[in-house]
This record gives structure tokens, C-alpha cells and sequence, in this order.
């Protein structure tokens, strides 16, 4: 296995992984997958990351930006997908440690993520990478006609970036 960084090239395999993750009903409120264009447009450059065996991608992970205002430019929102099948064998844990490092090679400071309280795996993923429960978000939004909550976590940085 190895990391490689997600170019225009790798997006159908993204894509596909993202649709599966939006057939879950638990991991997303989205309900299509956007173009490149548009998920380009919508993550940072750095920290688009995939764990590959060979070609085949076995998950990908992105940040992108919580605020156009300046005070939070050290503040970040992570997606994480894994391919079916890749599941529970450890691929999410690499990948976002993975993205942690980067993250935080690029002076973020804190990771934030909304999580379906229904997704039990992706909460338990991200509480054994640091991050913590701050809170929820009662009926945030409508999926397919459905009422749903979602977890806040977030994980702050260990490392001495703050000026």
C-alpha cells in the first residue's frame, strides 16, 4: 500500500467511493456526486490523500475550509471515504493520520468533522486519531426526507504552530 495525492485523474475512483459512502445513507448528506470542478473548488490544495494497493484506491481523505474569515485559516473540515470492502483493516486509521500530518504541516491548527450519529465506525475512527465530541447538531438537516443529527468532534493540534 501507499499514499498518493488525489490529481484530476484519480477523481472517478474518488467519485465512486463517494457514491458508495452516499448509498450508506450515514455518511453524507449529499446525494450526488459533484463534478471534479466543483470538489476541486470545494477543497484546499494540500491534504487530498489516498491509500492505494497498486492503482486500485482503498480510500481517499480531504480538508476543506470552514470560513472565509481569516481568523479561522488555521481550521479545517475533514472527509473521509473508504472503498467498500477496505473496510475494517485499518485503512481509515492511516488515512487520517495521514491527513493529520499534512494538516498539520500547513499550520492547521484544529480538525473539525459533523458526523451522522448513526455512523458509529466513523465516530470511533476519529475519537482513536484524537479527536473529541464537542457536541451535536439536533435535526441540522433532511436526508431524503429524514430528520438527522449529527456529532461534532474535533481534534487540536499537539504541535507548537501557534504564534
Amino acid at each position: 500500500m501507499h499514499f498518493g495525492l488525489i490529481t484530476p485523474g484519480h477523481y472517478p475512483q474518488v467519485a465512486e467511493i463517494y457514491l458508495a459512502g452516499i448509498k450508506t445513507g450515514n455518511a453524507t448528506f449529499e446525494t450526488g456526486v459533484p463534478s471534479y470542478e466543483l470538489w476541486d473548488k470545494k477543497h484546499l490544495p494540500f491534504g487530498r490523500i489516498a491509500l492505494f494497493t497498486g492503482n486500485k484506491m482503498l480510500g481517499w481523505a480531504a480538508l476543506s475550509k470552514v470560513s472565509d474569515r481569516c481568523v479561522y485559516n488555521g481550521v479545517a473540515e475533514v472527509s473521509i471515504y473508504v472503498a467498500p470492502g477496505s473496510a475494517r483493516i485499518g485503512i481509515g486509521t492511516q488515512l487520517l493520520i495521514k491527513l493529520i500530518e499534512e494538516s498539520e504541516k500547513n499550520g492547521l491548527w484544529t480538525l473539525q468533522c459533523g458526523i451522522m450519529k448513526e455512523n458509529t465506525a466513523s465516530i470511533k475512527l476519529h475519537q482513536k486519531c484524537g479527536f473529541r465530541k464537542i457536541g451535536y447538531r439536533e435535526k441540522i438537516g433532511k436526508l431524503h426526507g429524514v430528520w438527522r443529527d449529527n456529532i461534532i468532534m474535533e481534534r487540536r493540534s499537539r504541535k507548537q504552530i501557534f504564534n
